[in-house]
């Protein structure tokens, strides 16, 4: 059995997909468990989510262009029943390890449009907006509750420990609510709704107030 990537190697990856979207002037920033990691959360990823922030391709269109700039990337025929999507990879070094890419856009998965001036940047490597991404996590962990699979479900407790970390930085960077109204304010609302749901779970409401929410 191969073994998972390393931490640097995730980074490794996700550099060489920001420097060919960056090369077609396509704005890239990393979120899920890489984000989470660059802005301090001690969970070693062992995959890569970029989002393009354009709507000009389709996630298939932005994974081809992966794939025919040669750097090692690769894709492969999801496995689901009825898919119509590729699932991309980026081999690593030894045998038969890879690192797997996912590609988004705006929209998918209610991701927000983020202007390229507010994107942060660390160690080299575009991050979403600390807020976003934090409130990208609590979307994850009510979808990961809520799914009929049992893989799907196991997800929420890792969930529940990135949060945990990523509301204390987000704390204690100063980052509040009204500082994050450049975002969608259907996107907000919903965080609301999401944070009483994650308290009455956890009963942890400290620095959800810290940052504005009312709980």
């Amino acid at each position: 059995m191969s073994s998972a990537p390393t931490r640097d190697e995730v980074y490794m990856v996700a550099r060489k997909a920001a420097e060919v979207f960056h090369s077609r002037g396509l704005t890239c920033c990393l979120f899920g468990s890489t984000g989470c990691a660059l802005q301090g959360c001690t969970r070693t990823p062992n995959d890569v989510d970029m989002i393009v922030m354009s709507n000009q391709y389709t996630p298939e269109v932005l994974k081809q262009l992966l794939v025919d700039n040669g750097k090692g990337f690769y894709k492969r025929a999801s496995k689901k029943i009825g898919a119509t999507y590729t699932v991309l990879y980026c081999r690593l070094s030894g045998y038969r390890r890879s690192c797997k890419v996912d590609i988004l856009i705006p929209g998918v998965l209610n991701i927000p449009l983020v202007d390229s001036w507010r994107i942060q940047h660390i160690d080299g490597l575009p991050v979403l907006p600390l807020f976003a991404l934090l409130l990208m996590k609590l979307q994850g962990w009510v979808d990961h509750r809520a799914s009929s699979r049992s893989d799907m479900q196991a997800k929420q407790y890792v969930d529940l420990r990135d949060l945990a970390q990523l509301v204390t930085i987000a704390s204690n960077n100063g980052e509040h609510i009204d500082n994050a109204q450049w975002l969608p304010e259907s996107f907000l609302e919903l965080a609301k709704q999401r944070v009483e749901d994650l308290i009455e779970a956890t009963r942890q409401p400290t620095n959800w107030r810290r940052i504005g929410f009312n709980v």
